[in-house]
């Protein structure tokens, strides 16, 4: 549940692909509040999701409420995790500390909208010297964590729409990962529960159909 909000029927339709996968091949149904946008979470939304599900008749097999050997499952809780993947990434040149302002990605976006172009970051960061970036960082400057997008198109095999291919590094901006405020992104946090939780498919709406190169190449 993304940002949990109260559950809509695209939400539920998505739920009941889920709950019929894992019983029809002997898995796991696992409800993760993927809690990482803290200004837009619903006082109440957790407990009527769960309730929801339950009223449905596709009471997940672990969750916050019931518990499971791999939680804790609300990812505002795993906060380490994403921060030792994060370092990781960092580690292997995979990822870079990036200290724009809000107010120049700002008037990137509106330099980008009066051109007629899709808003990206320019990746202007990804340049800064080893010693500039140790600098900012002994000033407190604060700073997200960006992963760097390799150019060229990632390919897959989706189960419904068969061999997909999305060019994400030359048409986005090199993506955060982790925000100032210490919390992950979507696409940070999905890729390591994912791998923590043994998930094995991932059952979506087409939305996120895109966002799956980015995920892979995480």
């Amino acid at each position: 549940a993304v940002s949990p909000g109260f559950l809509h029927l695209g939400g539920l339709r998505s739920a009941l692909y889920n709950y019929i996968f894992a019983k029809k091949y002997g898995g796991r149904f696992v409800m993760r509040i993927e809690d990482t946008d803290q200004s837009r979470l619903v006082p109440g939304a957790e407990t009527s999701l769960e309730d929801l599900l339950e009223w449905a008749g596709i009471p997940p097999d672990e969750s916050p409420r019931r518990g499971g050997p791999l939680g804790p499952y609300r990812q505002s809780e795993r906060l380490e995790l994403y921060r030792l993947a994060a370092d990781t990434l960092i580690e292997r040149g995979a990822a870079y500390h990036c200290f724009c302002s809000p107010q120049r990605l700002q008037l990137l976006k509106k330099e980008a909208l009066r051109s007629g172009e899709t808003p990206r970051y320019d990746n202007r960061c990804r340049h800064l010297t080893p010693g500039r970036v140790e600098e900012k960082l002994a000033q407190g400057q604060p700073h997200v964590i960006r992963f760097r997008l390799d150019q060229g198109a990632t390919s897959f095999e989706d189960l419904v729409y068969g061999g997909t291919c999305h060019e994400v590094g030359s048409v986005e901006g090199d993506p955060v990962v982790l925000k100032a405020d210490g919390f992950p992104t979507y696409h940070l946090a999905n890729v390591v529960d994912d791998h923590h939780m043994r998930i094995s498919h991932v059952l979506r709406g087409t939305e996120w159909l895109g966002a799956t190169s980015k995920h892979l190449l995480l």
